[in-house]
């Protein structure tokens, strides 16, 4: 795409709505950041000029409100990008307007983290839906380069092999192309995880769990710690999405934890809202930590140690990840036995979506170490051995992987990546 093409970006106030707007101001488009009124939109700037720590991309964006320059703004578009709530009725209202404002040539793309691009489609023009499909950008996206792109059924693959090109090219994206499946890979992969340790605190408790299943088992971040970070209300839609609309071998784990849905419906949202908190919360200059049976919180307290634990982390931080692993394989009672379901209930629910929904395992290795800045599965089984993960795996009664059992078969590596992508996320 030429260097002087528009971008209107309608949710611009949002988190997403920003740092999208900071991303392709940064890249060199023009940019349009829309809200329901300007001085939304003025916040939306702000915060696109903190991410980008450059006061300057504001010579590269306009503002606008819906009511005043949606029109305007949507027919000077080559990019429509839509940021605004995960709620499907709301998006469908404003893509009856993009449709009847558009140039029949210009992109319409959804950053929706999971909701379906046929239903967000339905109704809409043959043109339409031809230019229409998914750009996923991961939080925060001047930061985190992987994107999933998401095509619809009717979508010109034209402009998915343009949209691609866009985001490697001028926006310097790691781009997998997915399937139109809820929550596409990413977060179908990563919030099974992270609700599954929610579900897991709810026994076990807050900062166990996020020791237990902390950086060394390969995440930059500990995962209820992620949650707050994410949101509770965004976790929540994610979730909810999946566990409603896939009956997979892991439904259960997408359950999402009644005093999560109590949280959410009293404004517990995790880090935007500080002073309800989420699984953490500042009072002064000390953290909190929720106790999810009581819905109170208590001093944060560092668990007592646990050795494989602490071994684990010594090993990785000297880039010793074989060694790491070995000690978690070869680690003996509970902490162990709990720490090993959900690694390896990883590292199988992700292998498995193999040709459900990612083309590869090397997408799927690509979007869980570019937008999530965890370990790639295959590293994990390359570190473990493939032959050694079946057999745990079937151990654990998980499901096995069909790469997996032809990796194991033939005795192969299935990890494709450089040292960086190996080691990126095992940093604890």
């Amino acid at each position: 795409m030429g260097e002087n093409l528009t971008v209107s970006i309608l949710g611009a106030n949002g988190t997403m709505g920003a740092g999208a707007a900071c991303v392709f101001a940064g890249a060199g488009f023009d940019v349009i950041m829309l809200a329901r009124d300007r001085d939304k939109a003025e916040a939306g700037l702000k915060a696109a000029q903190s991410a980008a720590r450059a006061e300057a991309i504001a010579d590269r964006i306009k503002l606008g409100s819906y009511d005043n320059d949606l029109e305007s703004s949507v027919r000077a578009s080559a990019v429509i990008f839509e940021s605004l709530a995960e709620d499907l009725s709301l998006k469908r209202h404003f893509f009856e307007l993009i449709d009847r404002f558009r140039r029949p040539e210009s992109m319409v793309a959804t950053g929706s983290s999971g909701l379906s691009i046929a239903e967000m489609s339905k109704g809409r023009s043959e043109s339409f839906r031809r230019n229409f499909l998914g750009i996923h950008l991961f939080n925060p996206p001047h930061v985190i380069v992987g994107t999933e792109v998401i095509p619809g059924a009717e979508t010109d693959q034209a402009l998915v092999k343009s949209a691609v090109t866009m985001l490697t090219r001028r926006l310097g994206r790691k781009v997998i192309v997915t399937k139109d499946r809820p929550a596409f890979v990413g977060n179908r992969v990563g919030f099974k995880v992270l609700n599954e340790v929610a579900q897991l605190a709810c026994e076990y408790g807050t900062a166990y769990m996020d020791y237990l299943i902390g950086p060394q088992t390969g995440r930059a971040m500990a995962p209820l710690a992620t949650i707050d970070l994410v949101g509770w209300d965004v976790h929540k839609a994610i979730v909810d999405n999946v566990h409603q609309n896939c009956k997979d071998e892991a439904h259960s784990s997408f359950a999402l934890p009644e005093f999560m849905n109590h949280g959410v419906t009293s404004g517990q949202m995790g880090d935007k809202t500080p002073d309800r908190g989420g699984f953490y919360r500042k009072s002064g200059a000390e953290t909190m930590a929720l106790n999810p049976r009581t819905g109170k919180y208590a001093p944060l307290k560092r668990p007592a140690p646990i050795e494989f634990v602490e071994q684990m982390k010594r090993l990785n931080r000297v880039g010793r990840y074989h060694d790491a692993v070995a000690v978690l394989r070869g680690a003996s009672g509970d902490d162990a036995d709990r720490c090993r379901r959900v690694v390896l209930g990883y590292v199988s629910y992700a292998l498995v979506r193999v040709g459900e929904v990612a083309a590869s395992a090397a997408d799927v290795d690509s979007i869980m170490s570019y937008g999530f800045n965890w370990a790639p599965p295959t590293a994990i089984v390359d570190l473990f051995g493939a032959r050694e993960t079946v057999k745990m795996l079937e151990n654990l009664k998980l499901a096995v992987p069909s790469v997996l059992e032809q990796a194991a078969r033939d005795s192969a590596k299935l990890f494709g990546g450089g040292l960086l992508e190996y080691g990126r996320a095992f940093v604890g």
